[in-house]
């Protein structure tokens, strides 16, 4: 069963073709970390952008190997995209955005982004 997400305003919408996931990944970076994002990883092809792309703006940082994208009304970041450790293209949902996903029922693992 597909998961939709959107950000604070529903300028940015977004559906992901695959069940809504009971794990999260936190991650400590110096983006990650000032974000409280919970993320989720998944592939170009389950995920849809149901909004214009004008709806968004694009911050890169360090390697800049990942387009964090936020909203241009209500400054949400409900999704970036980008590329693996292996060089596949990926998006990561930020499931704090997620409609009807209880964070508190997560299974979060952590990610030392910050000794990267």
């Amino acid at each position: 069963m597909p998961f939709t997400g959107s950000c604070h305003c529903g300028a940015i919408r977004y559906t992901v073709d695959e069940d809504p996931p009971s794990k999260a990944v936190m991650c400590n970076c110096s983006i990650c970390r000032r974000k409280a994002q919970l993320h989720h990883f998944t592939t170009p092809d389950r995920f849809t952008l149901e909004t214009p792309r004008d709806a968004f703006e694009t911050y890169r940082f360090n390697h800049h190997a990942i387009a964090h994208h936020h909203c241009r009304t209500c400054g949400c970041s409900p999704f970036a995209e980008g590329k693996t450790p292996q060089g596949e293209a990926m998006v990561e949902i930020n499931l704090r955005c997620a409609d009807e996903i209880d964070a508190d029922a997560l299974e979060i693992s952590h990610f030392d982004g910050a000794k990267l």
